[in-house]
């Protein structure tokens, strides 16, 4: 990984509004990363610089090991959550840089 890559990543992820939340590959796409698995280094490496809460997995979900404090993170901030509260509403809390936010392209589990 290159610095300027690690630069890219962290600006998008400092971006992310409160209450709102991207996936590691919406991350990786705006940052021009190689993949989501690469935003996933980053964040482990130097995620305490920025909101690494704002990044889930493309099912909405946090990392098992980060589920507690990142979902309570994630409710302090007024994220749409799923039915169960297991996760968050990509439909709804889904940022997208223009400011267009809206209902997600892609499908979701909980539809």
């Amino acid at each position: 990984m290159t610095d300027e890559m690690i630069e890219r990543v962290l600006s998008v992820i400092e971006r992310i509004p409160p209450g709102k939340v991207l996936t590691y590959g919406d991350v990786a796409e705006l940052a021009d990363a190689p993949s989501p698995r690469h935003v996933g280094h980053v964040l482990a490496q130097q995620g305490d610089a920025v909101p690494w809460w704002r990044v889930l997995r493309a099912d909405g979900t946090p990392a098992p090991h980060l589920r507690e404090r990142q979902l309570r993170l994630l409710r302090e901030e007024g994220a749409a959550m799923t039915p169960y509260g297991q996760g968050v509403d990509l439909r709804r809390a889904r940022w997208t840089p223009d400011g267009a936010d809206g209902p997600d392209p892609q499908p979701s589990l909980f539809d």
